[in-house]
Parts: C-alpha cells; structure tokens; sequence
C-alpha cells in the first residue's frame, strides 16, 4: 500500500517527480565517486608501516653472554684437538637453540708482529659476504626494486653477455667466467697497478671492455664463481644509488646489530683497518697483502666476527631482515643435487638429509678459510673463521659429532676423504 501510494503520488505531481528522481540521481553519483576515489586511492607507507610492522630489535646483549667457565667441555676438547692435530688458527662459537655453549679464539691474528687473536677479532669473511649480497638482493625483490627475472643490461647496457638474469646470478648458474683469473690476468700482461683496488663499477667496465670468453651458455650448469657475486654488489649500487658498503650497513648490520661488521674495500682503503691478517698456504711465511682484487665487493670483503655472524642468524631466523616467503625462497635446492645431500640456493649452500637441513656457506680467499652452518632442524649455529689457511676445516665429522649436528663434508657422503667445499 505505501509503495502504491508513493507511485500514485509522483504520478499526480509531476514536478515532484522530477525533484526525486533528480536527487537519486544525485546520491547514486556521489556515491560511486566516492567508491571510486576510495579504490583508486594510492597506499601510504603509513599504512604499510602499520600492516606490516619489523619485528621488535634483538637484544643483542643477552644474545651475546657468555661465562667460559660454563663452556661445553667436550666441544673444547675438540678444538683442542683440531688445533694441534691439524693446525686450526681462529675463532670459534657454537650456539644452540639461542644461546651460545662455547666460543674461543685461538692463535695468532698476524704472525710477523705475534699479535693474537681475540674473540671479537674481524676476519675477512672472503665468501661468507654473498650471503649477505643475497640477503640485500632480496630484500630489493620485496621492495620492488628488483626482479628475479631482471637482465643484467637493463643497468648494465654494455654487458656482453645476453640471458643473464639476476636469478641465474643468484644460483651461479650464469656461465660466466671467473672474473678474477681474467682481471689478474690484464693485470700482469698490462703491467697496471696492483696495489689500488677495481670499484666494482671499473670492473663492470673493465669486463664491458674486454669481453672475456663465458665458460658456458646461461643456465646450462651451475658453476660456482665470484663473478655473479661481484656483479650482484655492482647491481646494489646501481639500484640504491649508494655504495654497497653503506646499503649493507644501513639494511642489515644496524637492524641484526652486528657492530663488529663493515665492508672494507682496497678501493677506498690503501690499508684494510683490521688487524687479522691471512696466511695461505698453510704457513705462517705467506701473509698475504691486499691488493687490487680486494676491491671490488659483493662476492667478498664483509669483515665480522663469530659474534655478529651469530647475530646475523638470529636477525634472519626472527625476520629482521626478510619476510618469511623471501627467506625461505633461499633455502629452496636450485641446482643437481651433489652426492644426494649437498646443494645451492640463492646465495647459500643447502645440505639435506633425512629430517635433516642445515643451511650454510664456507669461505677462502687471501689467506683467510672458514665455515658458517646453520642447523634449521636443531637450531644449532657454529662458526668456524680461520686465517691460516690450511686443510684444518676439512676434517671436522668428529665436531660436527660432538656438536650434535650432521656431518657436513662432501667427502663422507662418497668416501674420497678431504675436499675442498668452496
């Protein structure tokens, strides 16, 4: 009856008609303007900021505790062990679930001037830096800076190799060649000067100009070579606008508060600031000295500390540094599987085996060898940063034993003993 009298109504009254259905009209039109400028609305980075708040700071400082009077005594006996059987120089910490059980330093940190090593000593962490290059890679993926499927010549034009993209960088599957042996190599023919570091930028130049033969067509195989880390560093810079050494700092260092931590480069320093020096070889005689190609970053020159590389795992495993899906992402096997059980990632070594993984990465450059696992089944951290270089690290089932985590070696999983994993 209303609805019939309402019509009734505005029939009689045509003027009155008029007027209600103009001011539908007009309702229905403010309020699909509204609707609209309510979905085309940009977001803010206060909302994000609010959505997506960064997990609260570590505390560092408990993290970091330690008595050695409670230090685990059998984990002792072997580095006691290693040390005088197989002449392990360096630092060691072993964590588990959080909380560190044993760490100590042993021997010199420079020969010549037998200076000795100390806990909060900085190595030359060689290739332990390109997990942090692929930490700072992803964290440019998730602020969409970059992409997996970005080519390299789109911020390197004069690249001369085609089909690289930063995933197959990532996983060493880009098939170039090392660009270390090839910069030596002009280094001698031209007689150039050895004592001053390449910026990774002369090195992108440098191989833009030479154009170096590649080992193998892009994502054939995977290679492991320093190039693809050395050419990532560059892509930090050019993406931030700011040396790698600062991004890295700023984005990962500061947040997992490693304050032990820096990039140091021969481009920027005519001395590294640091007092561990390398010895290869396995002698005290070969200190190595820093040269050129200590310049460029990425693939290498992160300085830390077993402390901070204890924190820098406690940073990622409480997603300071990465969300979740990224982080994981790194851990997911990219390449053939080695002896059933060993792989890569982006920028991490994988090792599997039944209910087992351990993510980790192994070092060697100028004197300087180490290992850093991360037992994600166990929660178990150990680090292992030597400056003599020598085959000390390349026996250490008994450790891993007394650790209580897998055995993490190549060799014992196909019974030819000693190898090296780097």
């Amino acid at each position: 009856m209303k609805y019939n009298f309402y019509f009734a109504v505005t029939l009689s009254d045509p003027f009155l008609f008029m007027r209600l259905l103009y001011n539908s009209v007009l309702t229905l039109a403010a309020g699909v303007m509204i609707l609209a400028a309510c979905s085309s609305k940009p977001k803010t980075d206060n909302t994000e900021t609010v959505t997506l708040a960064p997990p609260p700071p570590l505390d560092t400082k408990a993290l970091l505790a330690y008595n050695p009077k409670n230090a685990d005594q059998r984990i002792d006996a072997e580095v006691q062990k290693l040390h005088k059987t197989r002449g392990f120089n360096g630092d060691v910490l072993v964590a588990k679930h959080g909380k560190i059980v044993y760490e100590k330093a042993i021997g010199w940190a420079d020969y010549l001037h037998r200076d000795s090593l100390k806990i909060n000593s900085q190595f030359e962490l060689a290739s332990i830096s390109k997990t942090i290059t692929s930490t700072a890679i992803l964290q440019l993926i998730e602020r969409g800076k970059l992409h997996l499927t970005d080519d390299v010549k789109k911020f390197f034009p004069d690249f001369p190799y085609d089909g690289v993209t930063i995933k197959l960088l990532l996983t060493h599957r880009s098939g170039m060649m090392n660009y270390v042996y090839f910069t030596d190599d002009i280094y001698r023919k031209e007689h150039r000067n050895q004592k001053k570091g390449l910026t990774n930028a002369e090195e992108m130049a440098l191989i833009a100009q030479y154009k170096p033969h590649p080992f193998n067509k892009p994502d054939k195989s995977f290679l492991y070579n320093n190039s693809n880390f050395m050419v990532l560093g560059s892509i930090i810079e050019k993406v931030t606008g700011m040396p790698y050494a600062q991004y890295v700092k700023q984005n990962i260092f500061i947040p997992a508060g490693m304050t032990h931590t820096a990039v140091y480069s021969k481009a920027v320093y005519d001395k590294i600031p640091v007092d561990v020096v390398g010895h290869d070889r396995g002698q005290w005689k070969y200190s190595v000295a820093q040269n050129f190609l200590d310049g460029p970053v990425g693939d290498k020159g992160v300085y830390s500390t077993v402390g901070d590389l204890f924190l820098y795992d406690r940073a990622l495993r409480a997603g300071r540094l990465l969300k979740k899906a990224s982080m994981d992402s790194a851990y997911v096997p990219r390449n053939p599987w080695i002896h059933g059980h060993f792989n890569y990632g982006y920028g991490w070594r994988i090792f599997k085996a039944a209910g087992q993984e351990v993510i980790y990465h192994t070092g060697w450059w100028h004197g300087f060898r180490h290992i850093y696992l991360r037992d994600m089944k166990n929660d178990i951290t150990v680090v292992l940063l030597t400056n003599l270089a020598n085959g000390s690290l390349l026996q250490l089932d008994d450790f891993f034993k007394t650790v209580g985590m897998p055995v993490v070696r190549k060799g014992a999983y196909s019974g030819r003993g000693d190898e090296s994993d780097d």
